[in-house]
């Protein structure tokens, strides 16, 4: 089954830091710029919703034609957010939980500057691995 997937980490201050089309349906010219445009419009979306919740997986907070995006908010306000065409909330959390570790290593790591772009091969060879396995 051809699924879509764009997954995307945004900085507490609105920035992304880590962008990779994760799906295995066939890409199309122009869906880069869509998934990014609709992963961006929900952003405001999940502003909202973060202050009225504490859970951290905001599960589906907007749709868009076929396509919904799932939130996972951190506590430092970091949102990883996934824009896909399945239904499967176990299988998104699990993949946000193990992608949050992987984050958080990241993160801690002394040559990391906080806030950059995560250029790391290794960083996105496992989330592209993550999405393999639970997406």
């Amino acid at each position: 089954m051809a699924t879509t997937a764009c997954f995307i980490i945004v900085s507490r201050n609105n920035i992304p830091i880590y962008e990779a089309e994760v799906g295995s349906a066939a890409k199309r010219e122009d869906s880069a710029q869509l998934h990014q445009f609709i992963l961006h419009a929900s952003l405001d979306i999940v502003q909202d919703l973060a202050w009225t919740t504490s859970a951290m997986f905001l599960k589906a907070v907007d749709r868009f034609n076929d396509l919904v995006v799932s939130v996972y908010v951190t506590a430092g306000h970091t949102r990883l957010m996934l824009l896909h065409d399945s239904r499967n909330d176990d299988g998104i959390k699990s993949f946000f939980q193990e992608v949050h570790e992987l984050y958080i290593k990241t993160i801690l790591n002394p040559l990391y500057l906080p806030g950059s772009r995560i250029t790391s091969s290794h960083f996105d060879t496992k989330v592209r691995a993550l999405a393999r396995k639970y997406l």
